[in-house]
């Protein structure tokens, strides 16, 4: 690292035990909270778990908006223009792909087919399907028996409440519902590794704002052709529609650069431990928000949190001074 970058993340308040908690925190109750916002979504602007044109149509709606927060946001912060150079556009096509479209038109689908707190917690296995990815595909690092044994833990959790289902001890685990939530953490933990490998030439903060809105744009087009709408449901008042848009729109774009500041200022692995609260928080909001109490038997899902939550803590542990981007260990640190 540069002696200047170094500096900087001295001096930063994010650098501090205080702030990095504060911000870990908050992006992570933004992040939890997606889970329940979406299907409250669903129910206001009366989309069915079948209407696939609507459930993109929608996504995309969400993600150009945030996209164009992020890009607005981060040139009023640095008083230029967020624009991509030439040699960026590439690098922000093939993001999209994998970080917008294809993760969130699959999370989409699943969750109109599957609960809040079964979303979450497979959600929760990103940080395992990340490290395995990173090792075995992109060969960015080693793999070692504390990653797999924490794998192993996670993986344990999201095996436990897909098996346990609405405490009956039956597989409630279907293609439309879980099996698209758990492939959309295998496209999200593409979007890491790509991620680590385009920052090191791109501004990340600049890709991840053209990323939303181009991969918004595309999916709300695709939607569109698919014959779906984005319009509030009878008796639904638009301005309350309309609230919750910004609002979802604002999960990404506030949560993304909280984490990508907390990031710039500290190693990757002290950020990436946070990461387990995203679906304890997706858990208890999906619960209290949707009275999905009865989904999973409260035995259950402590144990499920429990297992992914040690499971994420095991992996980010391993050698914490070789990180790398958002929980991938970086052994060029």
């Amino acid at each position: 690292m540069r002696p200047t970058e170094r500096d900087t993340e001295k001096a930063s308040p994010l650098s501090t035990v205080p702030g990095l908690l504060l911000a870990c925190t908050a992006s992570c109750l933004l992040w939890g909270s997606a889970f329940p916002c979406t299907k409250i979504a669903y129910r206001m602007f009366g989309i069915g778990g079948q209407d696939t044109g609507s459930i993109m149509a929608f996504a995309g709606s969400r993600f150009a908006l945030a996209g164009v927060l992020v890009i607005v946001g981060v040139s009023v912060a640095r008083r230029r223009p967020l624009v991509p150079g030439h040699g960026d556009w590439g690098a922000v096509l093939e993001l999209s792909l994998f970080q917008t479209v294809l993760q969130y038109a699959l999370f989409c689908v699943g969750l109109g087919h599957a609960s809040g707190v079964t979303s979450s917690i497979i959600e929760g296995s990103n940080a395992f399907v990340t490290v395995i990815l990173s090792c075995l595909v992109f060969r960015s690092e080693r793999i070692s028996a504390q990653k797999v044994l924490g794998c192993v833990v996670g993986f344990a959790g999201v095996a436990l409440v897909t098996l346990d289902g609405a405490g009956t001890g039956q597989a409630t685990f279907t293609f439309m519902g879980e099996g698209m939530v758990l492939l959309s953490t295998v496209a999200a933990a593409m979007s890491s590794n790509i991620i680590k490998r385009l920052s090191q030439a791109h501004d990340a903060v600049m890709l991840s704002g053209w990323q939303f809105l181009v991969g918004g744009l595309e999916l709300l087009a695709a939607g569109l052709l698919l014959g779906g709408r984005v319009e509030p449901a009878p008796g639904t008042s638009p301005a309350a529609c309309a609230a919750l848009l910004v609002y979802m729109a604002l999960i990404s774009a506030v949560a993304y650069t909280l984490w990508s500041l907390a990031l710039k200022a500290n190693p990757v692995s002290r950020v990436a431990v946070f990461g387990f609260m995203n679906p304890v928080f997706g858990v208890i909001l999906s619960a209290a928000l949707l009275d999905e109490t009865s989904v999973l038997r409260p035995s259950t899902a402590i144990a499920a949190l429990a297992l992914v939550s040690a499971g994420i803590v095991i992996v980010n542990r391993v050698a914490p001074a070789k990180s790398g981007a958002q929980g991938t260990a970086d052994p060029t640190a």
